[in-house]
């Protein structure tokens, strides 16, 4: 059997790379940290909850710079440019109740 064609808009390192993204829209605005994840057919992502006051900051087709955490403990965080790609409320499943917010890190 074929396999198929992988169509995500991140390549699978970017996920084997990263443990963790955290972000803060402004100096003056809080300090969010949210683990990577590969939960959508489309890529990377993040999982944030309905509560969580990140989600008054986030918003579809924006780019903020997003510190990424490495998976290597001896490893260095690099900032990156990156755009949020979708805020899906997700109505069923293992993360039913919460928000998947896909990520697109923006390259030159």
């Amino acid at each position: 059997m074929k396999k198929p064609e992988d169509i995500r808009s991140e390549p699978r390192t970017i996920l084997d790379q990263y443990r963790s993204v955290e972000f803060s829209v402004s100096k003056t605005d809080p300090l969010f940290q949210f683990r990577v994840r590969d939960v959508s057919p489309s890529g990377m992502g993040i999982l944030v909850g309905t509560g969580s006051k990140a989600l008054e900051y986030l918003e579809t087709g924006q780019t903020y710079h997003m510190k990424y955490n490495p998976e290597d403990p001896n490893g260095s965080p690099e900032e990156l440019e990156t755009e949020i790609r979708h805020i899906t409320f997700i109505k069923e499943g293992r993360y039913k109740g919460q928000y998947l917010v896909g990520l697109l890190i923006r390259t030159a």
